[in-house]
């Protein structure tokens, strides 16, 4: 009962305030959207011995480490909804990985990026793989999705509806979710021939969703983040293994360090709920006190003043 009252409290304060008619002060104006990649699965060292011409040509191009930690739940739904609410599972609520228990609300219980941005008027897209990501969409939180109606759809269907939305309404904030290195790891093991046959597949797939935003006029003023949501061993991922629970990051775009390995830094630790962060920073989103995730200020090509001064 306290989480479907939390969520209707959550879902009530939303819907009472109305989008800004001017959006925040951003702290690097070069940068007017951000868009989320997130690859089901993908353990960091298969990426780097795979065929993966798009994910290592943003490696030169922009900031990453191998070394960045899912939740310790390290399982899809649950790790996806860290990364876009800066919280781990037991403060969002969504500890579930199917259909969501009949007892409480589908949605999470503390507020998505898309329902934030919303909030400050910018448009907000996503498109997935697995139709258990409608938890995301809470009335009034995107304005284009493509959620499918089976359990999981195929990298193809979705980089073909994903690219869609972007060639034809150029959203602020967008989310992209490809299930086929997950689905073979699940069929055939982490690591398998299948699934390295999978990653090169779904890195020709983020290649076309980078093409769609070049036609679109957007590439040039937009955040990428590329991540996982866990990675895996044998033929399952699951509680705090250490190689289900590392996952890439990687950022690129204007204003970010170009080929720059964020564990020169031994004092950082990236995690997925800083992704949400970061997204914030940059969008000029207001973070909430008891949000976990940080901004990864380090990716940025700026004097470290400028980032201190710039509003959160």
């Amino acid at each position: 009962m306290r989480n479907i009252v939390t969520a209707f409290l959550v879902t009530l304060c939303l819907a009472a305030s109305a989008p800004s008619a001017e959006k925040p002060a951003r702290p690097f104006p070069e940068i007017e959207r951000v868009l989320i990649v997130s690859i089901d699965g993908l353990r960091p060292d298969l990426l780097l011995r795979g065929d993966t011409p798009t994910l290592h040509g943003l490696l030169d191009t922009g900031t990453f480490t191998f070394w960045a930690r899912t939740t310790e739940m390290s399982i899809t739904l649950p790790s996806h909804v860290s990364m876009l609410t800066g919280v781990p599972p037991a403060k969002h609520g969504v500890v579930w990985n199917k259909e969501a228990p009949t007892d409480r609300s589908p949605y999470p219980d503390v507020p998505t990026l898309f329902e934030i941005a919303h909030k400050y008027g910018y448009t907000c897209a996503l498109a997935t793989g697995k139709s258990k990501f409608d938890t995301f969409n809470r009335a009034g939180a995107l304005d284009w999705d493509y959620i499918p109606d089976k359990a999981k759809t195929t990298n193809d269907d979705v980089v073909q509806h994903a690219s869609q939305i972007i060639k034809a309404h150029q959203p602020q904030v967008m989310f992209v979710h490809f299930p086929g290195v997950d689905s073979a790891g699940h069929a055939y093991g982490w690591g398998s021939p299948q699934q390295m046959a999978e990653i090169k597949a779904v890195d020709k797939a983020l290649g076309q969703i980078i093409t769609a935003t070049k036609l679109a006029k957007t590439f040039n003023h937009t955040l990428l983040i590329v991540t996982a949501d866990h990675g895996g061993q044998g033929r399952v991922h699951g509680p705090n293994d250490v190689r289900s629970r590392h996952i890439p990051w990687i950022a690129a775009g204007p204003g970010i360090r170009q080929n720059y390995d964020l564990t020169r830094i031994p004092s950082l630790t990236v995690n997925t709920e800083d992704t949400f962060a970061t997204a914030c920073f940059v969008l000029g989103l207001p973070i909430d006190r008891n949000v976990d995730g940080k901004s990864v200020f380090m990716i940025f090509d700026a004097p470290m003043q400028l980032l201190v001064d710039s509003p959160r």
